[in-house]
């Protein structure tokens, strides 16, 4: 099954991966202000709504994941991959990781007050992602919030892009037709930002993190 071997090659990939990862995005939000910004407003307008709890779904080594905590979250972080859950729980023994699928969260649904994926959807095939959204939507509680991250395509004529990632394949999307997609979900877009490509970044892609509430 297609499906299947994607998932088995990446997570594959990210296994082999995990140490040096670690090491790599070890303090990486240190030199990225605009990043920390909109996390801060995202655990904020989380515990406006009543302080539910956060996954990060794909929460890799699990830097993120302790910046949300360090921002007052109840946040766990869930991965596909055994190797980057085991380098996260070594980093950081007081926080909840586990691993698993961003397709089926082990929540009930509503439960969550907020729902981090940050470039976890890039590795997911096209028609793939409507079911990563609709579970993004079923474990959300009424006005909760999703904050997505992923490389943005070269414009809207470009829903979605494969571009060569360095661990497994990947792909851009068209913030625009994101946003939609967003909605059909009843994901309704509050804001965006758009970062430019800097001339030391790994790629020159625009980054895109689109801010949503479930209706």
């Amino acid at each position: 099954m297609v499906e299947h071997d994607a998932l088995t090659a990446t997570r594959d990939a990210y296994d082999a991966a995990a140490p040096l990862y670690a090491q790599l995005f070890h303090g990486e939000l240190n030199d990225r202000p605009l990043d920390r910004a909109i996390l801060s407003a995202f655990a904020e307008l989380v515990r406006a709504g009543g302080d539910g709890q956060v996954a990060d779904l794909g929460c890799g080594t699990g830097h993120i994941t302790a910046h949300l905590e360090e921002l007052g979250l109840a946040v766990f972080g869930i991965d596909a991959s055994p190797e980057m859950i085991k380098q996260a729980r070594h980093a950081y023994p007081g926080l909840r990781f586990e691993v698993g699928s961003m397709a089926a969260v082990n929540v009930a649904d509503g439960e969550l007050g907020g729902v981090l994926s940050r470039w976890s959807i890039i590795h997911t095939p096209p028609q793939e992602l409507p079911a990563i959204l609709a579970e993004f939507r079923r474990v959300l509680a009424p006005g909760g919030h999703l904050l997505i991250g992923f490389s943005a395509s070269d414009g809207p004529s470009h829903p979605t892009q494969v571009f060569d990632h360095a661990v497994a394949p990947a792909y851009r999307w068209s913030p625009d037709h994101l946003a939609a997609m967003l909605r059909t979900f009843e994901l309704a877009e509050v804001a965006r930002m758009v970062r430019e490509p800097q001339p030391t970044d790994r790629r020159q892609f625009q980054e895109v993190q689109l801010l949503a509430r479930k209706a």
